[in-house]
């Protein structure tokens, strides 16, 4: 049996090296310096921002949902496990118990790290994956050197909610308002200019 290696979720990052529209979740070895790149879509990344940051979305996102149901009918989930990296993809399963019985779901490891954020459960994966997949960090290297992200770093055009969107206009300061309003303008986006414009006036411009 292979050797199991905890993971926790140290954040998520943006790079030009990864293909537009996606982010890399960064998982860490938990009492070491490895670190696992997963690359997710954009709605995988906000729903995995949301829960890092604790933000309570006014509506209920596809997997707050799963939540509530699991907490609804007495469904524990476990633990995630990481269990296979084949072609450029890791594969996940959900390790959850019900009535005493042990039930294994197949999952997309961003669904199933979503989950875990919320249900508060362990990440798990093999020294396997963890020999093949990871890189290593120098002992002195500087947790934020990774370049984390957070929900407010992320773009309008990355957020499908529209009372979430109102959330990070909320987040930005006025001189960052003025500022992308101004490149719209410019740049002709009048339906973000206009975005833009609204917030100020809210705030009172």
């Amino acid at each position: 049996m292979n050797t199991r290696v905890r993971l926790r979720v140290q954040g998520l990052t943006s790079s030009s090296r990864i293909h537009s529209g996606a982010y890399a979740l960064v998982l860490a070895e938990v009492d070491g310096y490895r670190r696992i790149p997963v690359v997710v879509g954009t709605p995988e990344a906000q729903s995995i921002a949301i829960a890092l940051e604790h933000i309570v979305a006014p509506r209920p996102l596809t997997h707050d949902l799963f939540v509530t149901f699991c907490q609804a009918f007495g469904v524990v989930l476990r633990e995630v496990y990481i269990y296979k990296y084949m072609d450029g993809v890791f594969y996940s399963e959900l390790r959850m118990e019900s009535e005493g019985q042990e039930v294994r779901l197949d999952s997309r490891t961003s669904d199933a790290i979503a989950l875990a954020l919320r249900l508060d459960c362990p990440i798990y994966t093999s020294e396997e994956i963890m020999q093949e997949c990871s890189v290593a960090l120098e002992q002195n290297q500087e947790e934020g050197d990774m370049g984390d992200v957070s929900f407010q770093d992320m773009e309008p055009e990355d957020i499908h909610d529209n009372d979430l969107l109102k959330k990070w206009l909320a987040s930005l300061s006025r001189e960052d308002l003025e500022d992308r309003l101004d490149e719209a303008v410019v740049s002709e986006n009048y339906e973000y200019a206009k975005m833009y414009q609204d917030e100020l006036k809210r705030r009172g411009k």
